[in-house]
């Protein structure tokens, strides 16, 4: 597919649920939000169609996101039925980590290729304050529970944030001198309960590059800038919405919880797929895709979607 602007859309993030077992600071409110009835949310056949149905338009790759994928009832059957669509090249799953030792290895078995996995700090007292529910235990174990699965590839995604984990920079990059992993600094986007934040908060990747290690840089995959250390089995990479823009790299749309299409994660425009079928639905997708917008406005502005990103899906 091909939209607008004339790049190349095979990518779908497909949201499985709003709901999370953690309440991060930059994503949800404090209190969480209302669980919805189970009739305002897809069900497990309407994700698998509309999964099926994206593929059939040109999609190559499905993650499934969430808020949290893995509180979803019914995920393993999900990924069953999505590996099973014909022309799916590539299945994966981003997680908090948190429910992967219980869930690690099924998720291999249903034909998950690849996880990323959130981790913004290696600090367990910064790590709760953060999530206000989690424990940093819980993710570590996920991550080995992950590699014991047969997981390869794995990524872990840490928000860049000022005052917060900015001086962990070395720490995380000092993972990949024995991990196999690449570890991602995303730049934190002004939207949802962040958007209010100091400017402090917001740091360009840019920063990771001034540590005193000497990244090589190496070839990019997607929109990620990447970078190796000397001698280190695992990458960097570096995300980067807002100080590189990369919307026209884009390749994405995104499917909400809700079944809404979004053409951007920051446009208020939302297409409902609910209720479509066969060809009907084929042409809505195709429609959301002709009309993805061309860019962003985050150097401008906070984020135009009404929505929290657990809403929408990371």
């Amino acid at each position: 597919m091909q939209d607008g602007s004339g790049r190349t859309i095979d990518y779908l993030r497909l949201s499985v649920t709003d709901l999370c077992n953690y309440r991060c600071r930059y994503c949800m409110p404090e209190e969480g939000v209302c669980k919805r009835p189970h009739s305002d949310i897809l069900s497990l056949e309407e994700l698998a169609e509309i999964g099926e149905a994206a593929v059939h338009c040109g999609v190559k790759k499905i993650r499934l996101t969430g808020g949290e994928p893995l509180v979803r009832r019914g995920i393993l059957e999900l990924c069953r039925r999505l590996r099973a669509v014909s022309g799916l090249e590539e299945l994966c799953l981003t997680t908090n980590g948190s429910l992967l030792p219980e869930l690690a290895k099924p998720l291999r078995e249903t034909g998950v290729d690849r996880l990323n996995i959130s981790l913004d700090t290696l600090r367990p007292d910064r790590f709760a304050a953060m999530t206000r529910l989690g424990r940093l235990s819980d993710v570590l174990d996920g991550i080995r529970a992950a590699e014991d699965a047969g997981f390869q590839n794995i990524k872990l995604d840490t928000v860049l944030i000022g005052g917060f984990n900015d001086d962990e920079t070395g720490d995380f990059l000092a993972l990949t001198m024995e991990h196999p992993w690449e570890v991602r600094f995303i730049e934190l986007m002004p939207m949802g309960p962040c958007a209010a934040w100091e400017k402090s908060c917001f740091l360009s990747a840019d920063t990771v590059l001034k540590s005193n290690f000497p990244l090589q840089e190496i070839d990019p995959c997607g929109v990620a800038r990447r970078y190796r250390l000397p001698g280190a089995v695992g990458t960097v990479g570096l995300i980067s919405p807002i100080s590189h823009e990369f919307c026209g790299e884009c390749r994405r749309i995104r499917v909400t919880a809700d079944g809404k299409l979004k053409g951007c994660l920051h446009s208020r425009e939302e297409l409902p797929l609910r209720g479509l079928h066969g060809e009907a639905l084929e042409a809505a997708i195709r429609q959301g895709v002709l009309h993805k917008p061309q860019r962003h406005h985050l150097s401008e502005r906070s984020s135009d979607t009404p929505r929290n990103m657990n809403q929408i899906g990371g």
